[in-house]
């Protein structure tokens, strides 16, 4: 996945923090100029530069910018990341909205590469979940992939996925899938909590079935029992102490939502040094 961020989400970001205007940055001469640079306290997989620099250029399109490290890079403590030059009242006014951005989308992509180089010695791929920060999906969806690991659905709208209320509402796991068939040509995958749902789902033949909280043998015994006639996916209470268990069982996919929802927001600076230059 590779999107860029839009200039409505950038204007949404920034009047949450400017509104009509940075009245602390009128202190500063508007025809100072300034540098800065942005350095990483932590290790962590960078990811947003192209939501940080939309920050900048949305407030002056003549910032320079310039990347020392390669997005989606690991990066140890102490890593300079770029170095901006321009006008001192954008830099300062730009600097908590793009560094918000680009420490949460590092902090995404950090933990799916956690979890990803936990399953590198199998089969098995690590999805997302819809669990993200309201505003950020595509963007946490995107620092996903740079981590590794891979995209579930996006929203309610590309995929069907039916859980125990469908079910119960749809009157059984066969007619649920059978109303799903009739509904869109999209992936259909049905979550069950037992082995014996699980048998119910095999016999409709949906695209993929989630094992929702499986425990390690049923797990085992689905593996067995759909002998590669579905797509399997586990989900539910994992983590990275369990998943390489859990990736071992033979299930083809396991979904996080961890990988967006619990994550903590990676350590940066901007240190500015004012500079006339011209």
């Amino acid at each position: 996945m590779n999107i860029q961020p839009t200039s409505e989400e950038i204007s949404r970001y920034l009047d949450e923090d400017v509104g009509d205007g940075d009245l602390t940055a009128q202190i500063i001469p508007p025809e100072q100029f300034a540098e800065a640079q942005v350095i990483c306290r932590q290790p962590a997989v960078l990811c947003g530069q192209a939501w940080f620099d939309a920050v900048f250029h949305h407030l002056n399109p003549n910032i320079q910018i310039d990347w020392h490290i390669q997005e989606a890079t690991s990066i140890p403590a102490g890593t300079v990341l770029c170095t901006l030059k321009g006008p001192a009242r954008a830099l300062l006014t730009g600097e908590r909205t793009a560094l918000n951005l680009l420490q949460t989308l590092s902090a995404t992509a950090t933990e799916s590469k956690r979890y990803a180089d936990a399953v590198a010695n199998t089969d098995c791929k690590i999805l997302d979940t819809r669990k993200t920060i309201p505003g950020l999906r595509m963007a946490q969806k995107y620092a996903v992939s740079c981590g590794g690991c891979l995209n579930h659905r996006i929203g309610l709208f590309d995929a069907i996925l039916i859980k125990e209320n469908h079910i119960l509402a749809a009157g059984s796991i066969a007619q649920a899938i059978k109303k799903a068939r009739q509904i869109a040509d999209v992936q259909v995958e049905i979550e069950v909590e037992n082995l014996t749902e699980f048998d119910q789902a095999l016999q409709a033949k949906p695209d993929r079935i989630m094992l929702d909280n499986f425990s390690l043998g049923d797990l085992h015994t689905a593996v067995q029992r759909n002998a590669g006639q579905i797509e399997l996916e586990a989900s539910g209470n994992i983590t990275l102490s369990n998943i390489g268990q859990i990736a071992q069982t033979g299930v083809d996919f396991i979904s996080i939502g961890a990988l967006t929802k619990n994550i903590r927001a990676i350590d940066l600076s901007m240190r500015i040094r004012m500079e006339n230059y011209g």
